[in-house]
C-alpha cells in the first residue's frame, strides 16, 4: 500500500468510527455506569469485531453477504430488533440506581460485541475500505499489514474516547435527575438507529 493510499485509507477511518453511532452510545453508557478501566472490556468487543469484519472483508466474505438481499436483510432486520430492544431496556431501567462496576467484564464485553457485530450497516463500510482502498496489484496481506494497524489504533482511540467522555459525564451528573435523562437518552438513540436501520435500510446508520 502507498503512502498516498495509506493517507485516504486512515481519513476514511477516522470518519467511519467517530461519527456517533450504537457503539459510540454503547461506550458513553458503560463509562457511566462503570467506569473507564472497567468499561475497556466494551471497547476491547469492538476491536475484535473490527478485526473479525477486517479479515472477513479481506476474504471476501462481506461481499458475499452484501450481494445476497435475503442474507442481509435478516442481518439488517435482526441488528435493529436488537438495537430496539436494548433501547427500550435501557428506558425502563433509567430510574435505577447506577452501581459503578457492578457488571462482569464478560457481560460489558458480549453486549458490546452484540451490538458493534449486529450493525449491519457496517458492512458496507468495511467493505467499501477494500473496494476503494486496497490496491489489486500488491499482494492482499502485504497491504493488511498497514491496513490492521492503523484500523485498529484508530478504533481504539476513537472509542475509548466516547468511553471517557461517559465517565465525566457520569461524575457530573451520577445520582442526579439529569443523569435519568441522559439515560433515556441514550435509550431513545439505540431506538431510533433501530427504527431507521429496519425502516429505511440502514442507510444512514453508522458503526
Amino acid at each position: 500500500m502507498s503512502f498516498h493510499a495509506w493517507t485516504v485509507f486512515a481519513l476514511f477511518w477516522v470518519v467511519f468510527v467517530t461519527t456517533p453511532g450504537p457503539n459510540a452510545v454503547n461506550c458513553i453508557s458503560n463509562g457511566m455506569a462503570h467506569g473507564f478501566r472497567r468499561s475497556l472490556w466494551g471497547v476491547l468487543a469492538i476491536l475484535t469485531q473490527a478485526t473479525l469484519f477486517l479479515t472477513l472483508s479481506a476474504l471476501g466474505v462481506t461481499a458475499l453477504i452484501a450481494a445476497s438481499p435475503g442474507l442481509y436483510q435478516a442481518l439488517r432486520l435482526l441488528g435493529a430488533g436488537v438495537l430496539i430492544w436494548l433501547g427500550v431496556r435501557g428506558w425502563l431501567n433509567a430510574r435505577r440506581p447506577v452501581r459503578a462496576g457492578h457488571a462482569s467484564g464478560g457481560s460489558i464485553y458480549g453486549r458490546a460485541f452484540m451490538i458493534a457485530t449486529l450493525n449491519a450497516k457496517s458492512l458496507a463500510g468495511y467493505l467499501a475500505a477494500f473496494t476503494q482502498f486496497v490496491q489489486p496489484h500488491v499482494p492482499l496481506w502485504h497491504q493488511m499489514a498497514a491496513i490492521y494497524p492503523t484500523a485498529l489504533t484508530i478504533t481504539a482511540a476513537s472509542y475509548c474516547t466516547y468511553t471517557a467522555i461517559g465517565v465525566l459525564m457520569g461524575r457530573a451528573a451520577m445520582g442526579a435527575v439529569l443523569n435519568v435523562w441522559f439515560r433515556r437518552t441514550m435509550a431513545v438513540a439505540f431506538i431510533l438507529y433501530g427504527l431507521t436501520l429496519g425502516l429505511t435500510g440502514g442507510q444512514h446508520v453508522r458503526p
